[in-house]
């Protein structure tokens, strides 16, 4: 969640009461998803979020999927559910699904020391004899932090901006030249290893390895780049092969020449003002591109994977993945009353809430997402949009439609 408001959600808490245990039946599905449609357009039209889309499914199939709004205010062009954006961090699941197949193709082990594969080092200075693990990125408790630089190198800009452009954009001075673009390797070494170039002993915990839970998209990025070291392939072409395709996700993609890029929303910093569109180095951390549509398959993966039913793993190896591995000793603090916290507790890249939902939120620049699933009913929702909550009306009518989706799913279910 590397830009996403962090107080967005205590802010909201209030907002995310609604009675999930109402059995209301609605004659027919088509009179509760017309209803639902035109509750979300009546949310919409408030023109605070330019352009949104949202999904509802079970382990079976869609009960609901829709686009709002507008992709591209100029011209105006519609956000549908086939409307593709980045989805931030929920895009960090696939690297724990991804790490699974890769010990299911005996490439690695989750217990291994990161030092294994790679060829620069990653050693906590202030823990020089205790081995960093894979599974302690994945759980995010391998004492790598984030720091300041990592924020000010991962987000490169898709094409140079001339200064008439720049004028009717919102351009954050995080934002480099194509230019600056380079690989997860030299990024990953510049800051982790010693002798890197932008390296600092405080991008280390003063805690060991395996102690304390720090969320970490530098730690997201090194296990999928760990991935890349053990299986000889790209990070992108391996979750392509084994999670992407299997699933149907045509539509979704690591880069823009990856998607049909004409169906790509703008990202707005306001209604009127777009961001240019960006890439990040460390794409495997929050860079996914991807649809409701797509996404929605995904979901339902997820759903059918925690009941046993999972298809691009093994039974034995999605139980890993949901398997929350932290107490509450493994943090300094922690809300037990959010119910969309996905740092209560964590499984492989996956998050767990206090109130029983399993998923992922994500933020950058233009990008807010959620996608969770209940673990009672089964049932997941999913939400993204494509401008910036820059106050409190704007975290107000996202969760007006988070909650909106909640009060329909029953009934659509």
């Amino acid at each position: 969640m590397r830009y996403f408001l962090p107080f967005v959600i205590g802010l909201m808490l209030c907002a995310c009461n609604q009675n999930e245990k109402s059995t209301e039946r609605h004659p027919t599905t088509n009179i509760v998803q017309d209803s639902l449609t035109t509750e979300l357009k009546q949310i919409q039209a408030k023109g605070v979020i330019n352009g949104f889309g949202v999904a509802i499914v079970n382990q079976d199939k869609v009960l609901y999927k829709n686009g709002f709004g507008l992709a591209d205010a100029s011209n105006n062009r519609a956000y549908s559910a086939q409307t593709v954006q980045n989805i931030a961090s929920i895009s960090k699941t696939l690297i724990g699904i991804a790490l699974m197949k890769a010990q299911e193709l005996g490439l690695l082990s989750i217990d291994d020391p990161v030092a294994k594969y790679l060829d620069f080092a990653v050693v906590n200075p202030n823990f020089p004899d205790q081995h960093i693990t894979i599974k302690h990125l994945a759980t995010h408790t391998s004492s790598i932090t984030d720091g300041d630089i990592y924020g000010e190198k991962s987000y490169i800009l898709k094409a140079p901006i001339d200064t008439t452009a720049a004028e009717n954009m919102e351009i954050p001075k995080e934002f480099n030249p194509p230019t600056d673009m380079t690989s997860m390797q030299a990024l990953l070494s510049s800051l982790l290893d010693k002798k890197g170039q932008w390296y600092t002993d405080s991008i280390y915990l003063p805690a060991p390895p395996g102690q304390t839970y720090e969320y970490t998209n530098i730690g997201a990025t090194l296990a999928a780049y760990i991935i890349e070291a053990a299986s000889g392939e790209a990070y992108s072409a391996f979750t392509k092969k084994h999670i992407l395709e299997p699933l149907g996700m045509h539509s979704s993609g690591w880069s823009f020449d990856a998607i049909d890029f004409s169906q790509h929303t703008k990202l707005y910093a306001t209604p009127e003002k777009p961001f240019p569109f960006y890439s990040l180095i460390t794409y495997p951390d929050g860079g996914l591109i991807t649809s409701v549509d797509d996404l929605s398959r995904y979901l339902m993966e997820l759903i059918r994977a925690y009941a046993g039913e999972g298809t691009l793993l093994t039974k034995a190896s999605y139980e890993a993945i949901f398997t929350p591995y932290l107490s509450a000793e493994n943090f300094e603090e922690r809300d037990p009353d959010d119910p969309y916290n996905d740092e209560f507790n964590s499984g492989l890249f996956m998050g767990f809430s206090a109130k029983g939902y399993i998923g992922h939120t994500g933020g950058d620049p233009g990008v807010s997402s959620f996608m969770y699933f209940n673990t009672k009913n089964k049932i997941g929702r999913i939400l993204m949009i494509n401008t910036d909550l820059i106050n409190d009306q704007g975290v107000q009518e996202f969760f007006s439609i988070w909650n909106k989706l909640e009060a329909y799913q029953l009934r659509l279910n």
